[in-house]
């Protein structure tokens, strides 16, 4: 049988096992989000993006996720796609949404691909927090891919809140040192 597997890289791993924080306010899981992405590229363990999945209600970790495309030689395995198969697996279900009892948000650093906008509706996340904008990471050479123009009203009408512009200079920011550090745009590619 073959195994599909992405490493962790352990402080990640670590920062899970160990968070037990509160974060109520949405800057503050932006804040988390952000500095995932940042602690990625100071640590040399992928690219600029952070991810995290928070309980709505009681605003606790469930997941966190960053950019490990490189690392694992593998295109899937952006921040949000992380993020989401760790709280998926913490919760042996394929499906977040799948009681009321929980409802979950996604936060990321930046607002999704057209890989990561894709996986929401089936993923169950009810709601979708962003910081930089799609624009900020094709300013510095990525591909976001083929995104509908209406995005957000795309999701709301699946039932997924979306907000947007949470700490967005802060997280453009962190884009922006990794271009100028020369970090690795892939797929750059526009055709």
């Amino acid at each position: 049988m073959t195994t599909i597997a992405i490493e962790l890289p352990a402080w990640l791993s670590d920062f899970m096992a160990d968070n037990r924080a509160v974060y109520v306010e949405p800057e503050s899981r932006m804040q988390l989000a952000i500095d995932l992405a940042r602690q990625n590229i100071e640590l040399k363990t992928g690219g600029p993006f952070g991810a995290a999945i928070f309980d709505m209600e009681k605003h606790t970790l469930l997941s966190a996720g960053v950019n490990l495309v490189f690392p694992s030689s593998c295109s899937m395995a952006h921040a949000e796609m992380v993020a989401i198969s760790i709280a998926q697996k913490k919760l042996a279900t394929f499906d977040l949404g799948a009681t009321k009892s929980h409802r979950y948000e996604l936060v990321t650093s930046t607002e999704p691909c057209a890989m990561c906008f894709g996986a929401l509706p089936w993923s169950g996340i009810r709601h979708l927090s962003c910081g930089a904008r799609d624009e900020d990471a094709r300013a510095i050479g990525f591909d976001e891919g083929p995104k509908m123009a209406n995005w957000k009203e795309a999701l709301e009408e699946r039932g997924i809140s979306v907000e947007t512009d949470i700490c967005r200079d802060e997280a453009a920011a962190v884009l922006k040192a990794y271009a100028i550090n020369s970090g690795a745009i892939y797929n750059g590619r526009r055709a």
